[in-house]
């Protein structure tokens, strides 16, 4: 057998090997259960309200839905920190949207009684019922499958989601919602800290921290993503137009589940741009370190080779799990 033959033969070997591998570390989201349809408010009735329907069936003109905004909040045992976030956000809403919003809070399973919790907050607040809403899913599904979740069942003309921690100065919203209203079709403003990397804010962080963070950005350049500086910031804000064409396709439901997000939008052409936020750290993480991270560049590695060789495909999951 000639060397050219050899060769081919080892590099078809290894390319079935990494075509083998991707395919079994791929993922398709959880079909949503019948509960995870239905939402409770602060009027003490439970969870007998429906959603509206997944995204993939909401009407197609933005202008149609009832409200301007919805803020998708996911949460996993936050009932340390969801309270102050709540309370910025809703104070900035009430002067700004008052009547024309919505907080989609996703408790992801936690152990805390969070979705309780938030429905005490909302009426501490002083909110109506529906204001609020709260949805708890069954099983843990990770923070990009609540926040797909919450995304895929918001009202608004223009969705943001943001996390329960308010890491993220809440008012900043209207810099990422001035520039998706600005915009034509389908639009992404996704909030940045690029900006602040050498303030005290990022340069306090944990060494260890922002070494392996640094290490993920890296990959993220390495595949694909080379135009957004912060991937990662939980303080993203779309359109309907754009949520449609992206989350009925999520297959990550991990932390780099953000990663994916922009990774389907460059795929389909969507206007995506970094806006400026104030960010500080709060303690409570839910990140470990050594564990999240290294699944982090696993899970990155995968959705990036999964779309290249054609496992993940656009219509996917908006078949299997609508």
């Amino acid at each position: 057998m000639s060397w050219p033959v050899i060769a081919a033969s080892i590099l078809s070997t290894l390319l079935a090997l990494l075509y083998g591998t991707v395919l079994i570390f791929s993922h398709l989201p959880r079909v949503p259960t019948p509960s995870e349809g239905k939402y409770k408010t602060n009027n003490g009735e439970g969870a007998v309200n429906d959603l509206p329907p997944r995204g993939s069936s909401r009407k197609s003109k933005a202008d149609d839905s009832s409200l301007e905004l919805t803020v998708v909040v996911p949460s996993y045992n936050e009932t340390g920190r969801l309270g102050k976030m709540l309370e910025e956000s809703v104070a900035y809403l009430e002067d700004h949207h008052k009547g024309d919003y919505e907080i989609l809070i996703v408790d992801d399973g936690s152990k805390d009684h969070t979705d309780e919790f938030a429905l005490l907050e909302a009426t501490r607040l002083g909110l109506p019922p529906h204001v609020v809403k709260v949805v708890l899913l069954s099983k843990n599904r990770g923070k990009g499958g609540a926040v797909t979740h919450g995304i895929l069942h918001g009202s608004g003309k223009y969705l943001l989601f943001a996390d329960a921690d308010g890491a993220t100065r809440f008012s900043d919203m209207e810099k990422l919602l001035l520039f998706v209203k600005l915009e034509k079709g389908p639009v992404v403003a996704i909030g940045s800290r690029a900006h602040m990397v050498n303030t005290d804010a990022v340069v306090k962080r944990l060494l260890i921290r922002n070494f392996l963070m640094y290490g993920l950005h890296a990959l993220v350049y390495t595949f694909g993503i080379r135009n957004i500086q912060d991937t990662q910031c939980g303080f993203k804000m779309f359109n309907q137009e754009a949520a449609r064409m992206i989350f009925p396709h999520m297959h990550t439901e991990r932390w780099i589940f953000d990663v994916e997000v922009l990774l389907l939008g460059g795929l389909q052409n969507i206007t995506i741009r970094e806006v400026p936020v104030n960010w500080q750290e709060i303690d409570g993480s839910k990140v470990d370190l050594a564990r999240d991270l290294i699944q982090m560049a696993i899970d990155l590695v995968v959705t990036r080779m999964a779309y290249l060789m054609g496992i993940y495909k656009l219509d996917e999951c908006g078949r299997k799990s609508g």
